[in-house]
């Protein structure tokens, strides 16, 4: 009797991490729109004031595009981590994320993209080189920066102990490879028209914070399902190919189009986000749902289990 107790002590306790790890956040999907309705008023803000930023000089711009660098960043994670209402990831450990995907991004991304690629002497060549290279080494690499960040920063944590905790964290590590570029991108232009840099500060945030997400999906599957050792990397290699997809249709109606153009731009970086991230938190939705099963099926694993006789023997 007391074998099949502790039996049924284990099999209860591997339910109740089933369940957990199966966790579904609603408060996520309002955390999404509420996410995008913040970088909208981030963007109108500044379409509202367009003379703001006239007549400053660079060093003083620049800082004030390094400044706003940092805001979708901040809207997004700060929405997220305040609507995550069912069991808040420690808020250290989402910054860390955060903070470590940014100093990962620039330690590797331009050492490697320029040092070892050189991909300004080539990449904008023809149509193929920037949608090959895009995806193959612009895209490639950037997503891996953001696996690795996931993947040896908090992959094997105690407070990864849900699902969606891996699109959650991805997103951190996302938005810190976004915001570095964003950083490269106003100390290049020496300073940013600040309407139209608020535009391309918040695609880039958009578009990686929905990328990242698709890689959190995979990794999140991979810390509480048994998968194939091709599993991660096939999460690298999915969110490489949207993102170099993206900003090769992104560029390529017009050389210079986020100038002519850029609120093109940020309703496709919009749209892209919402259906990846509806699509991202679907798939996580469906996993859970499996999840649960799987854990209501071993909360009761002796359905036809009848009471063992008398000990001595029957009668």
């Amino acid at each position: 009797m007391q074998a099949i107790s502790r039996a049924d002590d284990a099999v209860t306790q591997e339910a109740a991490l089933l369940e957990q790890s199966a966790r579904n956040r609603l408060s996520l999907w309002i955390a999404l729109g509420m996410a995008l309705v913040g970088l909208a008023a981030f963007v109108l803000l500044f379409q509202l004031l367009p003379d703001v930023g006239l007549g400053v000089g660079a060093p003083t711009l620049i800082t004030l595009g390094l400044l706003l660098s940092l805001v979708p960043a901040g809207l997004w994670l700060g929405f997220f981590y305040r609507l995550d209402q069912l069991e808040l990831e420690p808020k250290r450990l989402v910054l860390a994320v955060f903070v470590i995907g940014a100093l990962v991004t620039a330690a590797c991304h331009q050492p490697v993209l320029q040092g070892l690629f050189t991909v300004d002497r080539w990449l904008y060549e023809t149509w193929w080189t920037r949608l090959l290279g895009g995806i193959l080494v612009v895209g490639f690499l950037e997503q891996a920066l953001v696996y690795a960040t996931v993947r040896f920063s908090v992959f094997d944590h105690p407070e990864f102990d849900e699902r969606v905790d891996g699109v959650i964290y991805g997103v951190a590590a996302g938005l810190g490879l976004a915001t570095v570029l964003n950083f490269h991108y106003v100390l290049k232009h020496g300073g940013v028209d600040l309407d139209i840099g608020a535009m391309r500060i918040v695609i880039n945030a958009l578009a990686f914070a929905s990328f990242a997400g698709v890689q959190g999906y995979f990794i999140g599957q991979a810390r509480f399902e048994t998968t194939p050792l091709y599993y991660l990397p096939s999460g690298v290699i999915v969110s490489a190919l949207l993102n170099g997809l993206f900003f090769f249709v992104l560029d390529q109606p017009l050389t210079n189009s986020l100038t002519l153009n850029p609120w093109r731009e940020l309703l496709l970086a919009a749209v892209v986000a919402v259906v990846t991230l509806v699509m991202v938190f679907w798939l996580v939705t469906r996993a859970n749902e499996e999840t649960l099963r799987l854990a209501r099926r071993a909360g009761t694993p002796y359905p036809d289990r009848t009471p063992l006789p008398p000990e001595g023997g029957v009668g």
